[in-house]
């Protein structure tokens, strides 16, 4: 299922990476970073879905403090459950899920202040998770998704996922913690 722009409640915006700041800030003016949870949902093992992962580890170098789905320890489908159950009662989630879209779609970013649901792009079936959510579009949907989440470009990918963690840092007022990919 190919994501898309939407209307009315639970509203997908399609958006550049210079727009990302704006949906950020709008989610900075009613939480602290401390009351936000950065949901970041994918795996190291696939190039496509490691958008997850990549985001997660630059929100921590920014100094975020709550971030689940890192390099290190990705959520991915074997633990997802187990993650989204570990996060505080009371926090503030942000999902943040790659995923693959129609031509004209790739390399945005479909943004919502409501959940998603991770893996639809593979045909997987886990619940909506995410007070607020950004998908980003990596890739183009197919007929083998996993294939091509797999062969999808590291690189834009790495530049997809640094924007992101950068316009969470500019909308929260943490750039200044910005460190190089290392």
């Amino acid at each position: 299922m190919a994501i898309r722009e939407q209307q009315g409640e639970g509203k997908r915006a399609k958006m550049d990476a210079a727009e990302l700041e704006g949906f950020f800030r709008e989610i900075a003016v009613l939480h602290p970073p401390q009351e936000i949870t950065f949901l970041c949902i994918g795996t190291d093992r696939s190039t496509g879905d490691a958008l997850g992962p990549l985001t997660g580890t630059r929100l921590l170098q920014y100094g975020f403090p709550h971030v689940t789905g890192t390099l290190s320890c990705p959520c991915d489908a074997d633990n997802l459950l187990a993650c989204i159950a570990a996060i505080p009662v009371g926090q503030t989630i942000v999902a943040i899920d790659a995923c693959l879209g129609p031509p004209v779609a790739l390399g945005y970013y479909f943004t919502s202040h409501s959940a998603l649901r991770p893996a639809q792009s593979v045909g997987g079936s886990f619940p909506a998770v995410g007070h607020y959510s950004l998908a980003a579009i990596v890739d183009i949907n197919g007929p083998k998704p996993y294939r091509t989440l797999q062969t999808t470009p590291l690189g834009r990918v790495m530049m997809m996922a640094e924007a992101i963690a950068a316009a969470a840092a500019a909308g929260f007022g943490l750039e200044k913690n910005r460190l190089k990919f290392q």
